[in-house]
């Protein structure tokens, strides 16, 4: 897109979002760069563990020269261990969009976080706080004492959180008892506050999908790759660095298994580039439940076949 058009189409005060989603390794990054440079646009993260800078092979980013070739925005934008909110994404993604329509261009939003684009495409009640600390205590505590038992100590304290929660669901009862010692308010009445204002614009949500059999075997390619592009000295250096309570608190696919593997308690199949078993099956499960893909996915055409192959993603990685 030219200057002028780029000037001409905010003036008129249109205002475009184009947000790509999909499940791990169906080829997102790759379309949402090809979108961007169709239509004049800069790339906004959108993913939960690409915000982090540390974290950089088992995330799959945009490569060197894909971000040298035009804006992008919130890859790399907080240290491992802040945490990364709906509530901080929501706003951080809004100003960044802001910004992008200022300059007469599209803001694409690209990643697997349906939490972050749910905040971004409708608003979501302010964050509350949160503590490293209490989280790796109370994930212990659930280990040791079983899920079931802080359900029953979440129905004591937050009623209405605990009776829209399963009594299993770990991650989230964990969080809620989280809220609860962080803030001194339970987890409900900061869900009642008004929603953070969101993303103003026409939006057109992308979601790319490929047949299951498709998608596992490009995970097991896409893993594979990481492997031997060195995620386990990644992660060894993250622990070495002190980063390993975050790196647990992220629950985050790939660095759990290499986590794993460096403790010896996960032991990879023979053979170079094998993966730890029941990665793939866990990284086939879409990282978006939250997004409600029907009501987002009638804004824009579902995308299909669209993913690299691992040469492609192996060059893009390498280039720049």
């Amino acid at each position: 897109m030219s200057g002028s058009a780029a000037q001409a189409r905010a003036s008129t005060g249109e205002r475009r979002v184009v947000a790509v989603v999909g499940a791990t390794a169906t080829g997102k990054t790759a379309l949402g760069e090809i979108l961007a440079a169709t239509l004049g646009g800069e790339v906004v993260c959108a993913d939960s563990r690409q915000v982090y800078r540390e974290l950089e092979i088992g995330t799959g980013k945009p490569s060197p020269a894909e971000r040298a070739a035009r804006p992008h925005h919130l890859f790399d934008a907080l240290p491992l261990g802040a945490r990364a909110s709906a509530g901080w994404y929501g706003r951080a993604a809004g100003d960044a969009c802001a910004a992008i329509h200022a300059r007469g261009r599209v803001p694409v939003l690209v990643g697997g976080s349906g939490l972050y684009l749910e905040a971004a495409q409708a608003g979501l009640s302010p964050a509350p706080p949160s503590s490293l600390a209490v989280r790796a205590r109370l994930r212990r505590e659930a280990h040791e004492l079983g899920t079931e038992a802080l359900h029953a100590r979440l129905a004591r304290a937050d009623p209405a959180t605990a009776a829209r929660l399963p009594p299993r669901d770990t991650q989230r009862i964990t969080r809620a008892l989280e809220v609860l010692e962080a803030s001194g308010r339970p987890l409900s009445s900061w869900l009642g506050q008004p929603p953070l204002t969101p993303v103003a614009g026409e939006w057109r949500v992308i979601e790319v999908t490929l047949a299951p059999r498709a998608l596992a075997e490009r995970i097991e390619l896409r893993t594979r790759d990481m492997f031997e592009h060195g995620l386990i000295a990644e992660t060894q250096a993250l622990l070495s660095a002190g980063h390993g309570d975050a790196l647990c608190a992220l629950r985050a696919i790939g660095y759990d298994e290499a986590m794993e593997l460096i403790a010896g308690r996960l032991t990879r199949p023979a053979g170079t580039g094998s993966t730890p078993r029941g990665w793939t099956q866990r990284s086939a499960k879409p990282r978006w439940p939250q997004l409600r893909v029907p009501r987002c996915a009638e804004r824009g055409p579902a995308w299909r076949n669209a993913a690299p192959s691992t040469k492609a993603r192996a060059a893009r990685r390498n280039s720049g």
